[in-house]
């Protein structure tokens, strides 16, 4: 065997050998992590009359139930980039899949509120932490010319899962009770982690800044290029974002280098969420209050989420153009389709096509940003930037189910309540633009950049 002196980069073997069954595994095992936490955090949701049936609960009381899940996804986030920046994508994701499996099978079991809210939060801590890894994971294993599409498509795994979630909870509720959906929403997960134990690599990525052993990286990287890494004795890594000393992931985050552009990631990606789980937990009862028949107004509450496989499309975009601006042309457009949601009161059929569409353009847009986040941070920083991104924007989901609580409770009319839920996709698209003005992104580059590689 040829020995070679010369270092191979790792990003240009990436870029030059077509995508393999290999990477191909890897996002199949990121895509049903992705689908399992949108199956949990729709399925919660329909267990709710459940509760209420069975143990008498008040709606009031079932409040902590339904925001214990998303204070331990803030929590799980941001403590698992840091972690994962430090230990490795690999052991923080297979822990945090094993966390929520665990949490959740033990939810089914679950004797009052009280323990289903603790035991929500720890499924929470788990799906919080595992998400934003797999996206990151995903990433690194990506050409760059394909980076945005393929972690897209990846994502679009979440408003399925949260789809068959909602489906599937529907139906097994009244055949085996509402303990049933907890409990394959538990032993999935955990069939799961012996597939991540046996099959999932660790970043090659993150094994070349960690200057993990060569025959690791390169055994690797053999399943993508063949026999042209066999004779290598070195490998490096070439950031296309700037490089940054901080001894930490968050401390990456918060350089100066990308603190206002950390910022705005943050602000997009909070006000996405205030508006998701303001019209995922609140729109079935604002249009049965507009005199729409309570089944009617589920079922089109329903069409929602299913928008969000439109991410790929904008990946295809965001690899081609200046994605900074493509998700603020989705933000801005999601204002105007939900603004017209308001104005349909009564239209049946006009809002079966409004929020079908405010969905798809929501959900594509907001889909797409843990795309831009791993595209924008290096790799000593990517998961604590994708984690914190999301981490943080899980407070604004918090904040969406309870703006809705307060608008109601003015009684304001349902004009002006989806009036001012769409003030945060303008908010959203405005952060963009300011990080695209912060760090201006060249999209005749990539465009050209492409080309070249076809």
């Amino acid at each position: 065997m040829k020995t070679s002196t010369q270092p191979a980069n790792v990003q240009t073997l990436l870029n030059e050998h077509p995508f393999s069954p290999f990477q191909w595994m890897v996002f199949a095992l990121c895509f049903f992590i992705v689908l399992l936490d949108g199956f949990d955090t729709a399925a919660i949701g329909f267990i709710a009359p459940s509760l209420i049936k069975e143990w008498g609960a008040s709606k009031a009381a079932l409040a902590p139930v339904l925001s214990a899940a998303l204070f331990g996804l803030a929590a799980g986030a941001l403590s698992a980039g840091p972690l994962a920046d430090r230990l490795g994508r690999k052991r923080v994701l297979v822990g945090s899949v094993l966390v929520f499996g665990v949490a959740c099978l033990a939810s089914s079991f679950a004797a009052d509120l009280t323990q289903l809210s603790i035991l929500r939060f720890l499924t929470g801590v788990g799906l919080g932490a595992a998400m934003p890894n797999a996206v990151t994971l995903m990433s690194e294993y990506c050409p760059d010319q394909r980076r945005a599409t393929l972690t897209n498509a990846m994502f679009c795994g979440f408003p399925l899962g949260a789809a068959f979630g909602g489906f599937l909870a529907a139906w097994m509720i009244p055949t085996f009770g509402w303990r049933s959906v907890l409990l394959l929403g538990g032993i999935t997960p955990l069939v799961l982690v012996v597939l991540l134990v046996l099959l999932l690599p660790e970043s090659v990525r993150y094994m070349v800044a960690k200057s993990q052993p060569v025959e690791r990286i390169r055994k690797v990287l053999a399943r993508i290029a063949g026999a042209s890494v066999a004779g290598v004795q070195r490998f490096v890594l070439t950031e296309s974002a700037p490089v940054s000393n901080a001894k930490s992931g968050l401390g990456v985050v918060l350089s100066p280098a990308y603190r206002l552009g950390s910022i705005m990631l943050w602000l997009a990606y909070f006000m996405g969420l205030v508006i998701f789980y303001a019209l995922i937990n609140w729109m079935p009862v604002l249009f049965k209050e507009a005199g729409i028949d309570p089944k009617t107004a589920t079922l089109i509450s329903a069409l929602f989420p299913l928008g969000g496989v439109g991410a790929i499309f904008f990946g295809w975009l965001m690899d081609r153009f200046n994605a900074n601006r493509i998700i603020a042309v989705g933000y801005a457009l999601t204002a105007v389709a939900i603004w017209s949601i308001g104005q349909a009161v009564g239209q049946v059929g006009t809002l079966v096509v409004l929020v079908f569409g405010a969905g798809a353009i929501m959900n594509t847009s907001q889909s797409s940003l843990p795309a831009l986040a791993a595209a924008f941070y290096p790799t000593n920083g990517r998961a604590t930037g994708v984690a914190w991104m999301l981490g943080i924007g899980r407070f604004g989901g918090i904040a969406g189910s309870f703006l809705v609580a307060e608008l109601a409770s003015r009684h304001m009319a349902f004009a002006d309540i989806f009036t001012v839920v769409a003030i945060p996709s303008l908010i959203a698209a405005v952060a963009l633009l300011v990080k695209q003005w912060a760090h201006p992104e060249d999209g005749s580059a990539k465009l050209a950049h492409h080309a070249a590689a076809h």
